[in-house]
């Protein structure tokens, strides 16, 4: 049994996520902590809110709420929206508690006793008509490197260079939207990432077999060009006021101490239930475990050079990532997410339309791995229509329901397997294997196109074995196949587990079974599971897995959502 930490990237506080946020990085780190949970590993799987910064001082002011009760409310809004799409997070805290201003203390303390933090006085952007610094991400303008005119004061989404606010061209605040802006001069703490850029630089070309190429390309980018010095302060009131006499007035900027919020959210579980784990055991001096974390390829920058960097200038033995998932953006309709601008479907309203799983299954079908990729209602309806109403659902469904015309609701007989049945596990037995590796791989798109492929298994099994025929005249071999069938469908159910739970344990329900009798995915043996329902289980048909979508319902959603892709009509 391995030790598997698992992190998602932290989703800012304001707002709700829409889809695109789910398959960044929410969906992708569940699914591979349930998997790792079936393969018998000790799993932790760590999230939270990102609460400090601008961010949340803007997102409060324009709700007419001071910021402790806006995070207050929006962390419990995040909270129940990811429990409502069967996020299975061992905890999910906030980068504004208590233990994690301790330990970035602890961290800032020991990187400027070694040498790695620098004074400088800095010009920065101030909005007079704000009256306030703004933060980088709250300065947007055109990018000088690829012109895109939309840019944010820290990092063009477009092409991924790092910025300063003062590198825009025409920048404007996004408060107020006003232009009339002035460069003052501040003063901050740095982290001397050039100092650390050697020892960086060995540790991440250790990683060059094992990071998927979204993530190790842009790692490698960030290094030929050159570390500079990250500031690591911000004018502010909302976040931890910084522990340096001469700076007290300042607090650390939230991308210093928001991926530090890993550990400590880890430390405010731990402390919680001190009984459970002790996040030092994961954290600190830790042996055994193996790191792997989620995220969108915006946030690989500062999860694949600063963050590590971090780590590594306090000298101390921090666990850092073995792997980094990195994963491309998900469009709608070829543009943007945007609530302002009522386009999109966000987290929030999706389960008001239908069950997680029909999401959870649809999104990580058409993961953004290895480019972007556009979700459509049209796309999303063919799918849940083809796969998992067609090929699972109906599966499911006919064999329960002939066995119950046929037979009774029971489990029948089984039978002397034919070369049908032996090519049947064989070829699932390959199939299994394959989605294993693709899931031990995070190759999730190769490993659904794998899972789907074992529920068509069954689906052409029934067809060849056509035991609606066989009854009229051997009942015996009739029984046995929908035997098989039902087996098939437990089967199905484990196998689905990691991406459909709610699925899974309605296939399971039906055949008197729960989650807790599944067995670990290790070593997964096809034949043994074949035989693992017993004759005279009794079972119930119940409802349908799935229901279609009609073509009035996507119009329905097309008009309720916006399908128009016309980029100006993006916020």
């Amino acid at each position: 049994m391995s030790k598997i930490l698992v992190t998602s990237a932290l989703p800012y506080i304001n707002g709700v996520p829409h889809l695109g946020h789910m398959v960044g990085c929410l969906l992708p780190s569940d699914i591979y902590a349930r998997y790792m949970r079936m393969m018998g590993n000790e799993v932790l799987y760590i999230a939270g809110t990102d609460e400090h910064g601008t961010t949340s001082e803007v997102g409060a002011l324009k709700e007419g709420m001071d910021v402790q009760s806006y995070c207050d409310m929006y962390h419990e809004r995040h909270a129940r929206t990811y429990k409502d799409f069967n996020l299975s997070f061992d905890y999910f805290g906030r980068t504004s508690s208590p233990q994690n201003q301790e330990i970035t203390y602890h961290i800032f303390e020991q990187l400027d006793k070694n040498g790695y933090i620098e004074e400088r006085s800095i010009k920065q952007i101030y909005s007079v008509d704000d009256r306030m610094f703004l933060a980088d991400r709250y300065i947007t303008g055109t990018c000088p490197h690829c012109g895109y005119d939309k840019a944010r004061g820290d990092q063009c989404e477009n092409c991924t260079k790092v910025l300063e606010p003062t590198d825009l061209i025409n920048p404007k605040s996004s408060v107020s939207g006003s232009s009339n802006l002035e460069v003052r001069e501040t003063k901050h703490l740095f982290l001397n990432l050039p100092k650390i850029e050697k020892e960086l630089t060995s540790w991440i070309k250790t990683k060059e077999p094992f990071w998927p190429d979204v993530a190790y390309t842009i790692a490698l980018k960030w290094l030929k060009e050159g570390l500079q010095p990250r500031c690591i302060t911000r004018d502010l009131k909302w976040g931890f006021p910084v522990n340096k006499p001469g700076f007290e007035d300042k607090v650390f900027y939230v991308w210093f101490d928001a991926p530090i919020g890993y550990i400590g959210i880890t430390k405010q579980w731990s402390d919680e239930k001190p009984e459970e784990r002790n996040w030092k055991d994961w954290w600190l001096n830790a042996d055994g475990v193996r790191y792997v974390e989620f995220m969108g390829k915006d946030n690989v920058p500062y999860h694949s050079i600063t963050f590590p960097a971090t780590l590594l200038g306090t000298g101390e033995n921090w666990t850092k990532v073995d792997y980094l998932k990195g994963m491309s953006y998900l469009t709608y309709e070829g543009g943007k997410f945007s609530k302002s601008a009522h386009r999109g479907i966000f987290a929030e309203d999706a389960l008001k339309e239908f069950p997680a799983d029909y999401w959870r299954y649809w999104l990580m079908s058409n993961a953004p791995e290895g480019s972007d990729a556009s979700f459509s209602f049209d796309l999303f309806a063919a799918v849940v229509n083809k796969d998992l109403n067609g090929v699972l659902g109906n599966f499911v469904s006919r064999v329960l329901k002939m066995t119950a015309s046929k037979l009774g609701e029971a489990v029948p007989a089984a039978g002397e397997y034919t070369s049908l049945e032996t090519d049947l596990i064989n070829n699932l037995q390959q199939r299994v294997k394959d989605y294993l590796k693709y899931m031990d791989d995070m190759e999730f798109r190769k490993a659904l196109n794998e899972l789907r492929a074992i529920w068509v298994e069954g689906n052409n099994y029934i067809s060849m074995a056509e035991p609606w025929n066989v009854i009229k005249t051997d009942e015996k071999r009739a029984a046995a196949i929908l035997y098989n069938c039902i087996n098939l469908i437990r089967i199905f159910a484990i196998l689905s587990a990691p991406v459909m739970p709610q699925t899974s344990e309605a296939m399971l329900a039906k055949l008197g079974l729960a989650a807790k009798d599944m067995p670990l995915l290790k070593d997964f043996d096809v034949k043994k599971e074949m035989s693992a329902v017993l004759p005279g289980t009794a079972f119930n048909v119940g409802e349908m897995l799935f229901e279609r979508i009609t073509p009035e319902k996507i119009a329905e959603l097309k008009q309720t959502y916006g399908s128009d892709n016309n980029e100006n009509k993006v916020a």
